[in-house]
């Protein structure tokens, strides 16, 4: 599909249930298109809501209103009233996400950790690490450290193997939540790269980038999330 993600009159709100119920809208009528091969940017202040936008995609965060269609397998699906069987499935196979935090088991390798999406997907073991090896390489990670458990690692060295986790995949669709935050200007460059890369292979990718020469570098479109704050808190 020509433009795998659409999100349609999207809104979403948190209850604050320990101040007696108020409800805190976030945004309100959200509503854009992802090309294949087109890196979109979200763009706006902190607390404008582009961190809730990619968890609603990506089915982290329910959502009170709209729709959110992706291309899963030739079939369109609206992520906002799936089951949560599905949202795993496309989560899978569909959409991939490199968030700002590296999450994994202890004591499991980083070398591992970067491999296990390929084989839960079926390919095997040794040939996923071969992969893994190629992404942390590039990535610049020492490889004295690929055996260690991530636990152990720098915030830059974290990052690094949550990006070579999240893109050793061939998801359609990439969701990116400040991948280059905690990196030198060395692998920002080595981010750069791999996003065009993802673009070459026709991925609709979808990131926030505080770091204004990489959302330079990347965007093709730039989705200015102010357009969607809501008009006022409602009680």
């Amino acid at each position: 599909m020509a433009t795998p993600v659409v999100v349609s009159e999207v809104s979403k709100s948190f209850t604050m249930h320990l101040r007696d119920g108020i409800r805190l809208p976030v945004v309100d009528g959200v509503s854009f298109a992802v090309k294949s091969g087109e890196c979109a940017v979200l763009g706006g202040p902190s607390g404008a809501g582009k961190s809730s936008i990619l968890k609603m995609l990506y089915g982290n965060y329910s959502v009170d209103a709209g729709q959110i269609i992706v291309d899963h397998h030739g079939q369109l699906v609206d992520l906002a009233s799936a089951s949560p069987r599905l949202v795993l499935q496309i989560r899978r196979d569909t959409i991939g996400y490199v968030s700002q935090f590296l999450r994994t088991v202890p004591r499991v390798s980083a070398l591992d950790v970067v491999a296990e999406p390929l084989v839960t997907l079926g390919q095997e073991r040794e040939v996923a690490r071969e992969h893994a090896r190629g992404l942390l390489a590039r990535l610049n990670l020492p490889e004295r450290l690929w055996s260690l458990p991530p636990a152990t690692f720098s915030g830059g060295e974290q990052q690094r193997v949550n990006i070579a986790r999240g893109f050793i995949t061939p998801h359609p669709v990439l969701l990116l939540d400040e991948p280059t935050a905690s990196l030198d200007a060395r692998n920002r460059e080595v981010v750069v790269d791999m996003i065009s890369g993802k673009k070459r292979d026709g991925v609709a990718l979808l990131g926030i980038f505080h770091d204004g020469d990489v959302r330079e570098a990347v965007a093709d479109a730039v989705i200015d999330v102010t357009r969607f704050a809501p008009a006022r808190i409602a009680a």
